[in-house]
């Protein structure tokens, strides 16, 4: 018998021990032995929690230090106090399960040291129900990963699908995301990128063993889009996507969180509502990729138990993925030596010479624009929005030219930038 002890008893971790008793059986059968919660850690244990079959205590020692727990299930989130709590079963040889991004993105390399060899699982953490840590550790362990590109937070993906389908603006897309519960009364860490950031720095250490913070990493949300970016995206065959994005060029890897312009030719553009989408890209494999539902109790528990029978059957790996010592380590890209094509939307006056001075700064950072529209503003009608994409160019230029045009007397506003994928 495995005999778990689950810190943490809210949506996810409710879900696990109701899952480990009503497919107890099937577990057990595809486990080898049987999985049993023998202990629960929460912060107010008077709370009334009807229908658990096991003690339930307010001090994280009854998991830790239980010589009979095998494994710690951490579900409470945050950083330091469930640094403490997971520390503490690694040091009493506890194996370790967690759905917490959080702790992985700032502390990760520091558990895999204390680790030493000892279960430690996560799948949990990134994408939900979606196994995509173990398809990145094992199932394309023959490849070198060539680019990570995902929807990992639904509540983005949400507003935007809403934003797109029914034209509402933000304001009301969070506010439809609140009622439905996807999105909590303080929204900042999904709108704002950061919890696809943390999502993303743990693929991004799986695949090239990068040992970065999310202050380390481009991250921006989703906040200052409009009607008018999503016009022109329609206008002209794109749709817009907070996307996480780890991509290899050299011997550096650029790790970013943005929205992003896509095709709406590309697969990873169809996924809408709350769902989550990978497409890891291989250099033997090519692109694979994984869908499915990215939150929730029962998706996210799924993937806990999944960790779970894996530990039961002695399948494990290294925490991190595997070193590659011969190889010369790859660096993290600064934020300002990203490539692409973009997005810009200026809100300027109607009067003549505006495109002819924009594009002559632009011209001077060695960018050229690709398409143009111009929309005509209701609130001032002798103000106009000036949209625009650009051919590839680079992002200091991009800065540097912006700087430029956002001083020019008619620009009524900062510029708006977007970058476009391909």
């Amino acid at each position: 018998m495995l005999k778990v002890a689950l810190v943490g008893l809210g949506t996810v971790g409710s879900a696990v021990a109701d899952i480990l008793e009503k497919n107890k059986e099937l577990i057990k059968s595809r486990a080898g032995k049987e999985i049993k919660v023998v202990a629960g850690v929460v912060k107010n244990p008077a709370k009334s929690r009807a229908g658990f079959d096991f003690p339930i205590s307010g001090d994280y020692r009854v998991a830790a230090e239980n010589p009979q727990v095998d494994v710690v299930v951490e579900l409470m989130g945050g950083v330091e106090k469930a640094y403490e709590v997971v520390s503490a079963a690694l040091k009493n040889k506890k194996a370790v399960v967690t759905a917490n991004k959080a702790l992985l993105a700032y502390r990760r390399y520091e558990l895999e040291a204390m680790a030493k060899g000892l279960p430690f699982m996560y799948e949990a953490s990134v994408a939900g129900g979606i196994p995509i840590i173990r398809a990145l550790r094992d199932g394309l362990g023959a490849n070198h990963i060539e680019g990570i590109l995902g929807i990992v937070n639904g509540t983005c993906n949400y507003m935007l699908t809403r934003m797109f389908e029914k034209r509402v603006t933000f304001d009301q897309a969070l506010k439809e995301a609140q009622s439905l519960g996807y999105a909590e009364a303080d929204p900042t860490f999904d709108v704002g990128g950061f919890d696809a950031a943390h999502k993303l720095l743990i693929l991004a250490s799986l695949a090239y063993g990068i040992d970065a913070k999310p202050e380390d990493i481009l991250i921006e949300g989703i906040g200052h889009l409009t009607s008018e970016d999503i016009d022109f995206a329609e206008e002209f065959g794109y749709t817009i996507k907070s996307l996480a994005i780890a991509k290899k060029v050299g011997g550096k890897v650029s790790l970013r969180v943005h929205p992003a312009l896509i095709s709406r030719k590309d697969m990873i553009a169809k996924v809408g509502g709350v769902m989550n989408a990978v497409s890891l890209t291989g250099d033997k494999v090519g692109e694979t990729f994984y869908y499915g539902a990215g939150a929730g109790g029962e998706a996210t528990a799924s993937s806990v138990i999944a960790d779970l029978i894996a530990i039961a059957r002695g399948e494990h790996t290294t925490m991190l993925g595997f070193s590659h010592p011969s190889e010369k380590p790859l660096e993290l890209a600064r934020k300002d030596e990203i490539e692409s094509k973009y997005y810009i939307r200026l809100l300027v006056e109607d009067v003549a010479g505006v495109l002819a001075q924009t594009a002559a700064i632009l011209a001077a950072h060695n960018i050229s624009i690709e398409t143009v529209l111009q929309r005509k503003k209701r609130v001032k009608k002798e103000w106009a929005s000036l949209l625009f994409s650009t051919h590839t160019a680079r992002e200091t230029d991009i800065y540097a030219a912006l700087r430029a045009i956002g001083d020019l007397a008619f620009v009524k506003a900062p510029p708006v930038m977007l970058r476009i994928e391909s």
